[in-house]
């Protein structure tokens, strides 16, 4: 009992390290270094002088410290993740400091002895020891430092940045809207004397929807199960507009086995439904169209627009953000939403890379 106490009181750390066995952090690593090795060469030779030689053996040097930093980093940052935020920046600060220290100790060892042996080389080693290892102690604490701030405020702003996504999802999951429960639940009551496989099928498909709108929606499904979360959301409303309501997919080019963020397109139909299809007496065609290159997958929901529609169309800007706001976390830098409209049509495109389940 003592010990299954002592787990639960052991506080998860907030500390956010980065993965230092990505290839982006390997490259900012080397850049990080090649900044320190400059700003020392400038700082020590005048440009006129051995500032290329100086230039050259920092950067071997610091590269040497950056890269087997970055290795022990990796390696213990399973390790490090079970500790508290202090003890995580503490252990990890003086794994850095060793592990420079050490290669300095190394470089220094090389040097003296078989420096006198290399000629010309023998001025890029360091003749003085305690001084070598000190300045190496100083200029590693303040860079490490300074880095371990850096990516902890960096991993911070972008774990608040997930937090706030989730909450607009679980917003958006929550919003569904009352009206169209209950329009549902009239259809399917209505449905139980004329067509009880109809309204068997009905139950099925709303309970199938709920699940998916209310489910964790923090992790990806593939693009069928996406799809056919949008057509479960079609059949209901099928049932309730009958032939007011059309909706044409146009999708045979789209990798069915993508990962996607889910909750994509129903929120999309949904609005367009809501917003193009209601309020017309004769209704209209929803149309979904994907479109895939290779790298890519496009997809756009269009519908008519009723001619009271404002210019804005702010009925989709809620599901609009959320779903921009999560292609953004999944793929940087790399995704789209666009939005076009005229007098008589509005279209949403979603355009984001492709990213295989098997990967």
């Amino acid at each position: 009992m003592s010990a299954q106490l002592r787990l639960t009181k052991q506080p998860a750390t907030s500390f956010h390290m980065p993965d230092f066995c990505a290839g982006n952090m390997t490259l900012a690593v080397v850049l990080i270094v090649e900044l320190v090795a400059l700003m020392l060469s400038t700082a020590r030779q005048p440009l006129s002088q051995n500032f290329w030689v100086d230039l050259a053996s920092s950067s071997l040097f610091l590269l040497w410290q950056g890269l087997m930093v970055a290795a022990v980093l990796c390696r213990m940052r399973a390790w490090l993740k079970r500790h508290t935020a202090e003890r995580a920046y503490a252990w990890s600060l003086a794994l850095m400091l060793c592990t420079a220290l050490l290669i300095a100790e190394a470089v220094y060892q090389v040097g003296d002895r078989f420096g006198a042996g290399m000629g010309a080389l023998s001025d890029v080693f360091p003749l003085t020891h305690a001084s070598f290892l000190l300045r190496t102690f100083a200029i590693a604490f303040i860079v490490s430092s300074l880095a371990l701030r850096y990516f902890h405020v960096s991993g911070e702003w972008r774990h608040s940045v997930e937090l706030e996504a989730q909450a607009r999802i679980r917003a958006l999951q929550a919003r569904i809207r009352p009206h169209f429960l209950f329009n549902s639940m009239n259809t399917i009551a209505a449905l139980t004397r004329s067509d009880p496989q109809r309204a068997e099928q009905a139950v099925e498909d709303l309970a199938d929807l709920f699940r998916a709108n209310l489910s964790d929606a923090r992790g990806r499904i593939t693009l069928k199960e996406e799809l056919e979360i949008a057509r479960i959301y079609q059949r209901i409303e099928q049932l309730r507009l009958g032939e007011r309501l059309q909706v044409i997919w146009t999708i045979a080019e789209l990798p069915l086995r993508a990962l996607v963020p889910s909750l994509l397109v129903q929120p999309l139909l949904e609005n367009a439904v809501y917003h193009g299809i209601e309020p017309q007496a004769d209704g209209g065609t929803v149309t979904v169209v994907g479109k895939f290159d290779g790298e890519y997958i496009q997809l756009s929901v269009s519908n008519p627009l009723p001619p009271s529609a404002s210019a804005k169309h702010k009925g989709h800007g809620i599901a609009l953000d959320n779903i921009r706001q999560r292609l953004e976390l999944a793929w940087p830098g790399a995704a789209q939403v666009e939005l076009y409209q005229d007098a008589k049509l509005y279209r949403v495109e979603l355009y984001f890379p492709y990213q295989d389940k098997n990967e």
